[in-house]
């Protein structure tokens, strides 16, 4: 009996280790697993957008490599299989649209999916497998798209809306050519445990069993906000920024994986494998990889205040046009939670942000006056405290004396002593 216990143990050490030495790269044709498009998000791309998913190919197409806004001569063509060889050159790339972005040329506005989801003449989705262990993989789900129009500062929450007021020129303002979004969903045992969903500068995350995501079948749905296509998990009007609003509806839907590069990460050598679709027959013939290690933007630098094409909202200091993204390869892959690292808040947005929390329950209408009056008080109430406190201080170093020196005393010992020296000076 023991004999059969220790040969099932060994047996069963065998099969996990095994198991933790197995990876999805181990399949001959190199498939993504089933679940990575069974679980996959459907986008719903907001109805009035008119900047769809872009053609990753297409775009580069379009731009020229330029560092401070001078163009660099003398490479060949480039495209996903070359791109890392302007890591190469001395300053900060940017792929610089080649056309004048404010005439808005036809390629920004990427493409509309067809009925079936599909964008036919696009590829605009970056699929990207990490693994973590032997059960659990991280995957992440890039979508492009040419041109993010920013928004609108007219259309900000009370009571900054007040502040400013449109010029007839739109208003839209952090407009950047090239924008990448993306989700990740974490799987355990080929089971979606959680999804991260971007914005901004930073994204929201959620248990796979929370009620509040909006569900298609197995399949998490993703609200693209208008323009600057921030990713939501409900439709409606979203806050960002503390002030500013995103716009999301039920209208175009993408299905991202049907038009899709597929690729696996290798953790400790960040090294990136093409792969070919779940259920592939033979594996990938091409190896695009390159394109992820370009560490480059995706689109124009900002441009300088002089160009005419800039503007600056006054106070604020925000741009009608900043620079492009960098592209997956720094959206932090190899992440411990769900979430990515929150970015850095500027001095004037966390001043906007404590004034926004404030704003509803202590400095609107007539709570200002009240609001006013106990700040006044409290002001007072720590000027008071201060100036006791400093008087206290100042004090301690006397001590009273509490026994009378009768005058005439000592006018006695001051006759005394004077007669004392006389008498030595005979």
């Amino acid at each position: 009996m023991i004999l059969l216990l220790a040969a099932l143990f060994c047996s069963a050490q065998v099969v996990n280790a095994q198991t933790a030495g197995s990876s999805v790269l181990d399949e001959p044709n190199r498939a993504a697993p089933d679940y990575v498009t069974r679980y996959a998000p459907l986008v719903w791309l907001h109805s009035e957008d008119p900047f769809r998913p872009a053609d990753l190919l297409e775009h580069i197409r379009h731009t020229a490599p330029a560092v401070d806004n001078k163009p660099i001569h003398g490479l060949p063509e480039l495209g996903l299989d070359n791109l890392a060889i302007l890591n190469d050159i001395d300053g900060e790339v940017a792929l610089t649209a080649i056309d004048n972005i404010t005439t808005l040329p036809a390629w920004l506005f990427g493409e509309a999916p067809d009925d079936t989801g599909r964008t036919r003449n696009a590829t605009s989705c970056v699929v990207i497998l990490v693994e973590k262990g032997s059960v659990d993989i991280d995957v992440f789900y890039f979508y492009f798209y040419s041109y993010d129009r920013g928004p609108n500062l007219t259309q900000v929450v009370e009571p900054l809306n007040l502040l400013l007021k449109d010029d007839g020129d739109g208003m839209h303002f952090g407009n950047h050519v090239g924008d990448w979004e993306h989700n990740m969903i974490r799987f355990h045992h080929g089971k979606p445990v959680g999804i991260f969903y971007s914005q901004h500068r930073d994204g929201a995350e959620y248990n796979w069993n929370d009620t509040s995501l909006s569900m298609n079948g197995q399949r998490p749905i993703v609200f693209s906000a208008y323009g600057s296509h921030a990713n939501y998990a409900t439709s409606g009007n979203h806050i960002h920024d503390d002030v500013l609003v995103d716009y999301c509806d039920d209208g175009l839907t993408w299905d991202p994986i049907l038009s899709a590069y597929f690729f696996h990460l290798e953790p400790r050598s960040f090294k990136l494998t093409q792969m070919s679709p779940p259920r592939a027959a033979a594996p990938p013939t091409s190896n695009l990889t390159s394109f992820f290690y370009f560490n480059g933007r995706w689109g124009d630098i900002q441009y300088p205040d002089d160009d005419p094409r800039q503007r600056t909202v006054p106070t604020f200091g925000i741009k009608r046009y900043v620079s492009g993204p960098t592209g997956p390869a720094t959206k932090e892959l190899l992440r411990t939670g769900l979430s990515s690292e929150p970015s850095h808040r500027g001095w004037l947005q966390w001043a906007v942000a404590v004034f926004m929390s404030l704003y509803p329950c202590c400095i609107r209408g007539w709570r200002v006056w009240v609001f006013g009056t106990l700040l006044s008080g409290l002001l007072m109430s720590m000027v008071f405290v201060v100036r006791y406190g400093i008087r206290r201080y100042r004090r301690r170093g006397y001590k009273k004396v509490e026994t009378e020196i009768a005058m005439d005393d000592l006018a006695w010992r001051e006759d005394r002593t004077s007669d004392s020296i006389e008498n030595e000076m005979r």
